[in-house]
């Protein structure tokens, strides 16, 4: 049996990481700006989170949710002090995706609605309803296409109405900071007009920080750089530093009612060990303000060149937009300088590093992207 051929590989075999460093089956080592697609939140093999994991797993390693299960509500605690949404409550899943789908599925259930509002150049996932409210055909069946989705411009809150004007939209989904689209920053007006235009016609606000939270942006959430609270928070990718977790954080508008939402692997013990020991890190060794700093170095130092477009982003999420086909660049970054970048589209190196990159590891890279441009 071969593997389903889906995916475009690098000649790299990854065996063993630590930190920001990753070494491959030849002993090559690398530093890594992209984390696997900002899931690498704490770091590689952190001791605590080994050994959280270790210790979990020598307990009890599953059941389902038929029982109670205290490191559940241990996470709830934790993460409401965190991200400052204490009054929310937590439905825990496996995955970025699947948390789109439950909160867009809690919207039209709270609404009795059944449209989406989503923006183009998003990407909010690749399961049923979560593609379908991503902007790239590409990637979208005709089994997906059927679902009831309005694409508006990023930024235009003229169009965003004109749809919810029609009454019957049950959420508005929207990235904190576009990823793959190519790292595009709501205005913090935008967003604070979309927020009252949700409340004013009876639509929920859904904001996906799957890739944008987790303190990538130097706040909790993205969004809270716009000061507005979401009806709904998604949330995978950088929770559980590489273990399959994902979750929503829902407004206490919201009803729970048995049934309405489920899962077999969701919350399960190993993710939570996993999910309860990265907050305890970003907590203790400040990563949310290092993500900051660092990231506000990499901004202000990446080198002039004729060929960047330009340079955006906030904390470590950031794009560096080319004005040429970036293949060949991020090849050279990755086979003669041994770092790994990420991409957008086709013309932005995009990085994604762990939070707990160093300002010499900002360095590090500058320089090489310096030597690869010159």
């Amino acid at each position: 049996m071969n593997l389903f051929d889906v995916y475009s590989l690098f000649d790299v075999t990854p065996v063993r990481a630590k930190g920001a460093r990753v070494w491959d089956d030849k002993g090559q080592e690398y530093l890594d700006l992209y984390g696997g697609h900002a899931v690498i939140s704490v770091g590689h093999s952190h001791p605590d989170y080994v050994a959280a994991l270790t210790d979990q797993l020598g307990k009890i390693g599953f059941y389902s949710n038929s029982v109670k299960n205290p490191l559940q509500e241990e996470l709830a605690l934790k993460l409401g002090k965190a991200s400052g949404y204490e009054d929310y409550s937590l439905f825990l899943d496996n995955s970025g995706a699947e948390s789109n789908e439950n909160a867009m599925k809690l919207a039209s259930f709270h609404t009795g609605k059944d449209r989406i509002v989503a923006f183009r150049k998003s990407f909010h996932g690749r399961t049923s309803g979560a593609v379908a409210v991503t902007d790239n055909p590409k990637i979208v069946s005709a089994f997906n296409s059927h679902h009831k989705v309005s694409f508006c411009d990023l930024n235009d809150a003229e169009a965003v109405e004109n749809e919810l004007l029609k009454g019957d939209v049950a959420g508005v989904i929207i990235e904190g900071i576009q990823g793959c689209g190519g790292i595009n920053l709501p205005t913090a007006e935008f967003m604070q007009t979309l927020q009252s235009l949700c409340r004013k016609h009876g639509a929920m606000l859904i904001l996906d920080e799957v890739q944008s939270g987790y303190g990538r942006t130097g706040k909790f959430f993205a969004h809270q750089w716009y000061g507005i609270r979401p009806d709904i928070i998604t949330m995978g990718k950088g929770i559980a530093n590489g273990f399959p977790c994902g979750g929503i954080l829902i407004s206490p508008e919201f009803k729970a009612v048995k049934g309405m939402l489920g899962t077999t692997f969701g919350g399960n013990y190993l993710a939570m060990a996993a999910a309860n020991a990265v907050l305890d890190i970003i907590t203790k060794e400040n990563l949310i303000d290092n993500a900051l700093k660092v990231g506000e170095y990499l901004l202000a130092n990446i080198p002039a060149s004729e060929k960047i477009k330009e340079v955006r982003g906030k904390g470590l999420m950031i794009g560096i937009e080319f004005n040429e086909p970036v293949s060949e660049i991020r090849k050279k970054l990755l086979f003669e300088k041994h770092i790994f970048t990420g991409v957008a589209g086709t013309d932005m190196v995009r990085l994604l590093a762990p939070l707990c990159i160093t300002i010499d590891d900002a360095k590090h890279f500058i320089e090489a992207l310096k030597d690869v441009l010159s």
